[in-house]
């Protein structure tokens, strides 16, 4: 009998308002030897995502394991297509060891880049970045792009692929040196301070011909800011909505009917997307940025943490806007 054991974080509570530390709790739980076909499994890096905080309104069962994607190491293998020593991407979720049956492994080539750009551009987040704009936002040179969190694993990626389609780029970050990351970094033409109390006017000054594609991750003032200089027939990719997590109702006056009638008026084209809708585009995805990871022409940043037991509070920090860059755990070296 196995005396393997993993330190895993798991729900204690569904969030009131915004997520609390108190909301998670660290245990030790015992983990079974590998049967026929599974794999033993040791987390190396934890991706932590906006996406988490919307799972644990239902997604995730009080008591049970945070969901989350890690890289891996395979320690024991009794599954054909994996060796010990082989190192994978996995939904492992917040622990340390996990077993696997196999599904939803992909291998990682540390000698090709660092194995953590599987968790940010070259993974789930940059994938998000790839499929709203290649795929929904579809800018055209000389066109607007506006992008919110544009430090972030999405946005900074949405800049940097509106301006090798030829179009100009303008992100909205929080703080003096995001914004001067976003601008001298990453190449975007435009970089303004969320936290700036003349948002709207700062981001009509930088769109003087408007936004023909506004990447919506946010929401808020953000999007409230950008609506009225939506070009017709202007794109908004839809894939989350940082600032309204946890609220029961929205604050303000109803917008909807004026919404509603500027899609109309407008010719909008607004789509809410999940990047796993599109899996027949990974490869191509893989294959363009991987391209720009090498060659230079993409940039990236990560924000990693060690220890999983501060995984809960780099997670608030993350959703508060408290990170700088891909926010990752190193679980163990």
């Amino acid at each position: 009998m196995s005396a393997l054991s993993t330190k895993r974080i798991v729900l204690a509570a569904r969030p009131v308002g915004k997520a609390k530390e108190d909301d998670f709790r660290l245990e030790q739980a015992p983990v079974s030897d590998p049967g026929a076909g599974q794999l033993l499994l040791r987390t190396r890096y934890l991706s932590l995502d906006p996406y988490m905080r919307g799972r644990m309104e239902e997604a995730v069962a009080i008591g049970d394991v945070m969901v989350g994607q890690s890289v891996v190491d395979v320690l024991v293998s009794n599954h054909p297509s994996y060796k010990a020593g082989d190192v994978v991407l996995a939904q492992t979720g917040w622990q340390t060891l996990s077993i696997s049956n196999g599904e939803r492994l992909r291998k990682l080539d540390a000698a090709d880049f660092p194995i953590t750009t599987g968790l940010g551009v070259l993974g789930m987040p940059g994938f998000t970045a790839y499929v709203g704009m290649r795929l929904i936002g579809q800018p055209k040179r000389g066109e607007t792009v506006v992008v919110a969190a544009a430090s972030g694993p999405v946005g900074s990626l949405v800049g940097q692929l509106a301006r090798i389609a030829g179009a100009r780029a303008v992100g909205i970050a929080g703080g003096p040196d995001k914004c001067a990351f976003v601008k001298n970094k990453l190449g975007f033409d435009v970089a303004i301070d969320h936290r700036a109390p003349d948002l709207a006017q700062k981001l009509a000054v930088a769109c003087p011909n408007g936004i023909d594609v506004y990447f919506e991750n946010v929401g808020g003032a953000v999007w409230a800011a950008a609506w009225p200089l939506l070009n017709r027939l202007a794109r908004v990719p839809v894939c989350g909505l940082v600032s309204q997590f946890g609220q029961q109702t929205p604050p303000g006056p109803d917008r909807l009917p004026a919404t509603m009638r500027q899609i109309l008026v407008k010719g909008l084209t607004v789509r809410g997307f999940i990047n796993s809708d599109f899996l027949d585009q990974f490869s191509d995805f893989q294959r363009e940025v991987s391209a720009g990871v090498s060659s230079g022409q993409i940039k990236y940043r990560e924000d990693v943490i060690d220890g999983l037991e501060n995984a809960p509070k780099a997670f608030i920090g993350m959703l508060e806007g408290r990170n700088f860059g891909k926010v990752i755990i190193r679980v163990a070296d």
